[in-house]
């Protein structure tokens, strides 16, 4: 069974199977956070499973670098065509605002009319739905530094992404090739330069993670790869063989590197500010490295085999859901049942009720994602075709 790089895809063009599979990938780390990591643990080896699940954070890490890659792609493909600015922000409206607006809709209108059901702590976020309307979610919880608004805090990612789409657009049509690639690099150094004076200042740690200039370093290093992907000239061959050539080195370096730095804030905690913040930037390197491996290698390759199965390829169609009502669910699971006392009662193991309980959420979240997605979603997903324009990579 190969495992090295082969001959790289003619183009990027079509729909790229592993690349679902590596936004299954993104969506699973996620739901080890909310659906295990953030359950009560009553021993020490409880106490580390919980630990290690909320590593699953770098999944929205994953998100980023995806996004960019897929992002960028779409607009350098299509940046001479008619009705550039047009296509993409109604394409990006079809497939963003019904399923979030219809959400928030349900939540803050209908719900509050079955007051038996309604959450209190809902009513909380109630107070403060402006920002979530208006995709400042993010900004709220900076300002507050706390996931401060129930039931919708992990909406800061999606805000995040939507500030990319509004003046990311404008940037990929003004700049050519080479000057892309030059604001992508110092958008990134920006990033964690900024998030270096922050921290050393005291800035609180949820804001650190969730304002979108201290992301645009993952945004960006999808950025970087799907320019560095494309030829130097239109018409010419893409690059990808280039980038495949370094792919692996860097996967192990990054890889290393991100090991290091958390080994070293495990066990010393000296200069945080500049390890962890650090640590953020090489982890998105890490999954870029890891992006063009699963559009390099090898088509019998096992990680390759693995993204393109039909299970992480099922995951990633329906991630945008799954992303958006899983939180919810998480929510209302680890406020009712957040010590999973009523399973661990008639299961007789607390460890055996945590598992059971992440299970039973995480396939709750997969039904009503399905369901959203073949009963409403994707009926308006049609649309898009109308302000369809050629383009090399499927987002």
């Amino acid at each position: 069974m190969s495992d090295g790089p082969a001959p790289p895809r003619k183009g990027l063009g079509g729909h790229v199977a592993t690349l679902d599979g590596v936004r299954g990938l993104a969506i699973i780390m996620v739901l080890f956070v909310h659906l295990v990591g953030d359950q009560k643990p009553r021993s020490s080896f409880e106490h580390l499973v919980t630990k290690v699940s909320n590593y699953g954070v770098w999944g929205v890490d994953l998100f980023f670098v995806l996004s960019g890659f897929l992002i960028t792609g779409i607009l350098w493909d299509t940046k001479t065509g008619r009705s550039y600015f047009r296509n993409f922000y109604i394409r990006r409206t079809l497939r963003i605002f019904p399923l979030y607006y219809g959400v928030l809709l349900f939540l803050f209108v209908v719900l509050p009319f079955f007051r038996d059901a309604y959450p209190p702590s809902l009513g909380e976020a109630a107070t403060h739905q402006g920002w979530v309307w208006s995709y400042g979610t993010n900004i709220y919880l900076a300002l507050e530094d706390d996931w401060a608004l129930p039931y919708v805090s992990h909406f800061w990612s999606l805000a995040v992404e939507e500030h990319f789409y509004l003046f990311w657009p404008l940037v990929v049509f003004l700049c050519p090739r080479k000057t892309l690639l030059r604001v992508c690099v110092g958008a990134m150094a920006f990033s964690l330069g900024l998030r270096w004076i922050m921290a050393f200042r005291g800035l609180g740690y949820v804001a650190l993670q969730v304002l979108t200039p201290y992301r645009l370093d993952a945004l960006c290093t999808g950025a970087f790869l799907a320019i560095a992907a494309r030829p130097a000239q239109r018409g010419g061959e893409d690059h990808l063989g280039r980038l495949a050539r370094w792919a692996r080195p860097a996967l192990y370096a990054t890889g290393g590197l991100a090991l290091g730095l958390s080994l070293w804030h495990a066990t010393t905690q000296i200069l945080d500010p500049l390890t962890l913040e650090l640590r953020r930037t090489v982890i998105g390197f890490f999954f870029g490295a890891l992006l063009i491996q699963a559009l390099t290698l090898a088509p019998d390759a096992l990680w390759v085999r693995f993204l393109a199965s039909k299970v992480m390829r099922s995951f990633g169609k329906y991630s945008y859901g799954l992303y958006v009502f899983h939180g919810i669910i998480a929510y209302a699971l680890m406020e009712k049942e957040g010590d999973a006392a009523w399973l661990t009662a008639r299961l007789g193991s607390h460890l055996v009720a945590m598992m059971v309980q992440a299970l039973a959420g995480a396939a709750f979240s997969l039904v009503v994602a399905v369901l959203s997605y073949e009963l409403f979603e994707k009926h308006l997903l049609r649309l898009k075709d109308r302000f369809a324009a050629p383009q090399r990579v499927s987002r």
